[in-house]
């Protein structure tokens, strides 16, 4: 079966293993955005040998690529490619653009971001972006963004800067995956990554006319985990609301168990978290999925 009807779901009756083909009952799925300095200039052979060299269970992984031409734009912006990665149980598509990412897209996700201002003057001379999307038949939905994270270090590689995840409304330099230590297992540190650094979002918000800045994440109905909000006396409490909520978050990803509206929860030492459902007039904490509020109390 060619690549585009394998790329949209069609599978060839007569070969029904060992052809990549993307999941036509996936519905929603994560994706990944990454910005390049420079244009498209991807080999899947290439981008095989980087998957595989990540970790020893990637010996088998497959890359098929396709160039194709879009309508309405200049010559050199036309030169696109579509693709599917894919090993065990995981595929994922990647379509890669001769041209800038939406506007919209990279003012949310990079101006915002809590890395240098040098590195996001950078990113905004990007040349192309690639999307990277998950496909496969992985119903574990931090598996589905490990997978992910997989292809989008291998594909960082060639002249990557910065990995989006739009859904989430956050974003990270690529020298955070690409950075790892001797002996470390590159699979646990994908797997180990604090859920508001990428999978889910995290925010700061100021309302006018209420004290304080609201800390939030976006996005985590892809992980079926609920977004969490909590209302700070000022930026300083940043890290300290990051480690709060990815505490949070993990102990609901491990143990299976879902918070909701009135549940109470022990963090460490003597500090204790309610949480609530949003209210009507705290607007600025809708949420694609459930929304809970994160406060203070007593033991």
């Amino acid at each position: 079966m060619p690549l585009p009807e394998r790329f949209m779901g069609e599978a060839d009756p007569e070969v029904p293993f060992g052809e990549l083909v993307a999941n036509p009952a996936l519905r929603r799925a994560p994706s990944f955005q990454l910005l390049g300095l420079k244009p498209l200039d991807l080999n899947a052979d290439a981008l095989n040998l980087a998957i595989r060299a990540i970790h020893p269970s990637l010996a088998r992984t497959r890359v098929e690529f396709l160039g194709v031409k879009l309508e309405g734009v200049s010559a050199e912006e036309s030169e696109s490619i579509i693709g599917l990665a894919g090993w065990g149980n995981h595929v994922v598509k990647i379509v890669g653009f001769n041209h800038r990412i939406p506007q919209n897209v990279f003012d949310t996700c990079v101006l915002p971001a809590y890395y240098s201002e040098e590195l996001k003057e950078q990113a905004k001379l990007h040349k192309s972006h690639v999307l990277i999307t998950y496909a496969g038949y992985e119903t574990d939905p931090l598996e589905q963004y490990v997978a992910l994270t997989i292809v989008a270090s291998a594909l960082a590689k060639f002249d990557g800067i910065v990995l989006l995840n739009d859904a989430a409304r956050c974003s990270i330099p690529v020298a955070a995956l690409l950075a790892q230590e001797p002996g470390v297992d590159s699979l646990d540190m994908f797997r180990s990554l604090p859920i508001p650094m990428l999978f889910g979002g995290f925010s700061k918000i100021e309302i006018e006319d209420i004290p304080g800045v609201w800390i939030r994440t976006f996005g985590n109905i892809l992980l079926q985990l609920p977004d969490l909000a909590f209302h700070a006396e000022g930026h300083e409490q940043g890290q300290e609301t990051f480690d709060l909520i990815d505490t949070m978050l993990a102990y609901m990803r491990e143990t299976g168990k879902r918070l909701a509206a009135g549940d109470t929860m022990h963090i460490e030492n003597d500090i204790y978290m309610r949480v609530r459902s949003r209210t009507p007039e705290e607007w600025y904490l809708d949420s694609d999925g459930e929304m809970l509020v994160v406060e203070k109390t007593s033991p």
